[in-house]
């Protein structure tokens, strides 16, 4: 694995945004396509620093961007479900060319070391159910489902599983 995980950098923001839109529509994970009312928050990577920890998974090599995640510490504006003593990742995304080469991994753990930092007791996350692969990925690294906090961003969308890490005991 030739990569490194580190903060998003204020000029790679707009990149970034592009990375997380067409990973997503490429995944077909937008219901509506380009019309899709959350592809413009997919897109806003500029707020999304100001609101969360942008990290990137870079090629070690070309210095590539290969995938992003938004890390949320405790709580605040840009958390979906983290409660009191939880962190939350958002916005997992990878492209292609990353696919493979441990990009997805290497930004789960960066989250989860993060959430350690921070002596949080857990992070948690939600997740499109067709979304697999994720899936698979976050119970190798010991998240386990928790259908008790599934939830549906906007009615007619479906619920979004949940997961979470314990990271105490």
């Amino acid at each position: 694995m030739n990569l490194t995980v580190r903060a998003a950098r204020p000029e790679e923001l707009d990149e970034i945004g592009e990375l997380t839109a067409e990973a997503y529509l490429g995944e077909g994970l937008l219901d509506f396509g380009e019309a899709d009312p959350y592809l413009a928050e997919l897109r806003d990577a500029r707020r999304r620093s100001q609101l969360a920890e942008v990290l990137v998974a870079v090629d070690d090599h070309g210095g590539d961007v290969l995938g992003a995640v938004a890390f949320v510490g405790e709580g605040g504006e840009y958390a979906d479900i983290a409660r009191a003593g939880e962190a939350e990742f958002r916005m997992l995304a990878v492209r292609r060319e990353g696919r493979g080469r441990g990009a997805g991994e290497a930004l789960v753990r960066a989250c989860i070391d993060r959430a350690r930092e921070r002596g949080l007791a857990r992070l948690v996350l939600s997740s499109q159910a067709s979304m697999e692969p994720a899936h698979r990925l976050y119970r190798r690294l010991g998240f386990v489902r928790t259908p008790e906090r599934d939830w549906e961003p906007l009615p007619d969308f479906g619920a979004l599983w949940t997961f979470a890490l314990e990271l105490s005991g």
